[in-house]
């Protein structure tokens, strides 16, 4: 525990720190990979460059010294963090090299400003917050080895399938080269694979959500080719380079947005790419047979980049659940006989009292129904949503 005096000299930096800004994880991030330049092969490199997660840190350090006395409105982040830092494989040893490089960028930049008093505070601070998740992934860690079909650290996965299932999206059916069972996984939650891009000089780890029901010999992923500035490396390398008989090598499945196993009307709301983890679940309420109401809403740019069409027509109306879909391309629309322009729910009969909301796509198409769900009077804790991004879960907060 904290003292008082910890709690009160840290959170008396916080207007510092704020002065300073961006200017603090910047320095960090320059620093650590400085010395030490093999984190590069952990960390994500394209939002090193495109700022998102010096941002992401900056926001994450504030926020905690504002909640140093009150940990529990944290419990939901930390939980998405420590989901995302088991599919790194984070270990305790490379909480140490944080901190000590959190540290001595505080020393650098504060100057004297950095008295003993505050040094003594930010330690103690940053160990309390390490030790939380040290302790919540190792649990994480833990669970999954004992699980059948589980296992730590990377393993060996052949791609037994590549298909493309649009002019985006790609399908990686990834089987174990050990031919042994693979551990199952929540409908929603995704996988660590890692890659080495051809001309990159470090290995990257992207996390790619599960596309299809759980099943014991293998796993799917389906990849967005990417190709905004500093974004598409990884998918590029994947759609480009990858083929059937490669071998990747994959972390255990995580993360903290999945199906509820409640027997609860389902909603499930995608955009673009953000179908992969609804077909999960819509994969999976099919294959159990479930007397389950299932509401599927997608949106996306148009036919060609629609995603798993036809299989989740099929799914739908074999339930004889209720689909809808839009397209951005009104020409599209008008073709194909469906909704133009962004999804409007008030056109839609949905189960607002007792219905369970899952929604991925952009951010910004989540914040926009997310919205809508509350001005019809859904529950928040009825919205889930899935983000990939570092700052991502701040701009849902909004």
């Amino acid at each position: 525990m904290l003292s008082q005096q910890d709690i009160k000299t840290v959170k008396n930096t916080i207007p510092v720190l704020t002065a300073v800004g961006s200017a603090v994880t910047e320095h960090f991030y320059a620093r650590m990979f400085k010395h030490n330049p093999e984190l590069q092969h952990t960390f994500n490199m394209t939002n090193q460059k495109t700022g998102k997660q010096k941002t992401a840190l900056f926001d994450a350090i504030v926020a905690y010294a504002n909640h140093l006395d009150n940990l529990d409105v944290l419990e939901e982040a930390v939980n998405r963090i420590s989901n995302k830092h088991a599919s790194l494989n984070i270990q305790p040893n490379d909480y140490d090299i944080v901190g000590h490089h959190l540290i001595e960028t505080f020393r650098e930049l504060l100057g004297d400003g950095f008295t003993d008093d505050i040094e003594r505070a930010w330690t103690n601070a940053y160990i309390q917050l390490a030790n939380v998740f040290i302790d919540k992934e190792a649990t994480l860690y833990e669970t999954t080895e004992q699980q059948v079909g589980g296992w730590i650290g990377k393993r060996a996965f052949v791609v037994t399938e590549k298909r493309e299932e649009s002019e985006l999206v790609t399908s990686f059916v990834l089987t174990p080269q050990d031919g042994k069972p693979v551990i199952s996984y929540k409908p929603g939650q995704y996988i660590g694979v890692e890659l080495h891009p051809e001309d990159h000089e470090y290995r990257e780890i992207r996390q790619y959500s599960l596309s299809d029901a759980p099943c014991e010999t293998h796993y799917r992923i389906s990849v967005k080719r990417e190709s905004t500035p500093f974004v598409g490396v990884v998918s590029s390398h994947l759609h480009d380079n990858v083929h059937e008989g490669d071998i990747l090598r994959l972390f255990p499945p995580r993360g903290d947005f999945f199906l509820d196993e409640r027997d609860t009307p389902v909603v499930l709301i995608s955009a673009g790419v953000g179908v992969t983890p609804m077909m999960a679940m819509l994969e999976t309420i099919n294959q159990r047979s479930e007397n389950r109401s299932v509401t599927f809403l997608h949106a996306c740019e148009g036919r060609a980049q629609h995603s798993f069409y036809h299989r989740s027509i099929e799914v739908c109306w074999k339930n004889n659940w209720s689909v809808h879909t839009w397209y951005q391309n009104s020409d599209d629309a008008k073709k194909y006989s469906v909704n133009a322009g962004l999804i409007d729910l008030n056109c839609i009969s949905l189960p607002v009292k007792d219905g369970h909301f899952y929604l991925c796509g952009p951010v910004a198409f989540m914040a926009f129904v997310k919205s809508q769900l509350v001005q019809k009077g859904v529950k928040e804790a009825h919205i889930h949503y899935e983000v990939f991004g570092p700052h991502d879960e701040l701009a849902m907060q909004a």
